[in-house]
């Protein structure tokens, strides 16, 4: 049983209870509901947020994909319908609101919703400028992270970042962990569709390519073409990339083979997590590419984010010239739901001074 199978599984008792109460809130305003009908409700919440999952373990099938992604629209209202509460309660306290009012306010959400179900489907492309002394000539990559093929977003995410990497200037991709999610099994021939790109593809798993099995992912990863960097590195041009894994039980710096730099290139370290940067950077990359937080995803995880990740989404430079780019991803987790970030491909356009 996967690390994310075992969270899900201890965490949907204290969702259920969540669940319950807020409910019996939202009820309030229409006259209340009878307890009975809403412990039905919240089982049924309950059953719908891990069964789907245990089915998708052993195979994935579409009805179980729409139960799946409707738990994760639900999950990120319910939490939007929580500080909505808050708000009407909160207000509610100073002055008296009319039923109508109420009702207004708690709109919000699903006109929030389909916004947010929309942004995070849309696929958009950045640029950012890179400046370097030591590089050869200039050269565009493409920077992309947290695919998180699952349930959720399954092969049509993987064409449509295919479609979307045939249209850019770049003369490569770098994929930065968590190609895969976890929600669902990975089978060999559901990344094909990077056999059509038009660029060479390089990937460094990510924690949640751990999950289905890293095994299954680096499987899938090698027939659809794509160059796996698993603590090792690959020369491109005039680019030298290494590739560091990062699993939920890497603690520390990360161990890395100082022969891994390449004096006289560009050296890049392609690693999940936006942590050790200064500590790469004094080893001798002079780019670190990382992805992990998606930016918080949607507000007001985005502002949880700021203050957990000293690196949360953008790019950033040291004193001593090197870089680091933390990318918002292209997937989601959990719940197919963006506010406040963008599903991205970044393409980072190295300069020479």
């Amino acid at each position: 049983m996967s690390f994310r199978t075992k969270r899900v599984l201890f965490i949907t008792p204290f969702y259920m209870l969540f669940e319950f109460f807020l409910l019996k809130y939202i009820g309030l305003f229409v006259g209340g509901l009878n307890d009975i009908y809403l412990l039905l409700i919240t089982i049924l919440i309950g059953l719908n947020h891990f069964l789907p999952m245990l089915f998708e373990a052993r195979k994935s099938r579409r009805v179980t994909r729409i139960l799946t992604t409707l738990d994760g629209v639900w999950m990120w209202a319910s939490v939007m319908f929580f500080f909505d509460l808050i708000a009407i309660y909160s207000i509610g306290s100073f002055i008296a609101l009319s039923m109508t009012v109420n009702v207004l306010l708690l709109s919000i959400v699903p006109i929030l919703g389909v916004y947010s179900y929309w942004r995070a489907h849309k696929l958009v492309v950045h640029e950012k400028t890179l400046i370097f002394t030591n590089l050869e000539r200039d050269i565009n990559i493409a920077h992309l992270s947290d695919v998180h093929f699952g349930s959720v977003r399954h092969r049509k995410i993987i064409s449509d970042i295919k479609d979307k990497l045939n249209t850019l200037d770049c003369e490569l991709a770098i994929i930065s962990g968590d190609l895969a999610d976890g929600s669902s099994v990975v089978e060999e021939d559901d990344f094909m569709a990077f056999k059509d790109v038009k660029m060479p593809v390089i990937f460094t798993p990510g924690n949640h390519d751990y999950y289905p099995g890293i095994e299954n992912v680096i499987k899938a990863c090698k027939k659809a073409g794509i160059i796996v960097l698993n603590n090792e590195s690959v020369e491109f041009e005039c680019l030298n990339i290494y590739g560091r894994s990062y699993s939920i039980e890497d603690t520390g710096i990360p161990e890395v083979d100082k022969s891994s730099i390449r004096p006289g290139m560009l050296n890049i370290i392609n690693y999940h997590v936006p942590y050790h940067w200064d500590w790469f950077s004094d080893l001798g990359f002079d780019i670190q590419l990382s992805g992990h937080t998606h930016g918080g995803q949607f507000y007001p995880v985005v502002w949880f984010g700021n203050l957990m990740f000293g690196y949360n989404m953008g790019l950033f430079r040291n004193k001593s010239g090197g870089y680091l780019h933390v990318t918002t991803g292209v997937g989601s987790m959990d719940t197919p739901m963006r506010w406040g970030t963008d599903s991205e491909i970044v393409v980072l356009k190295l300069k020479k001074q």
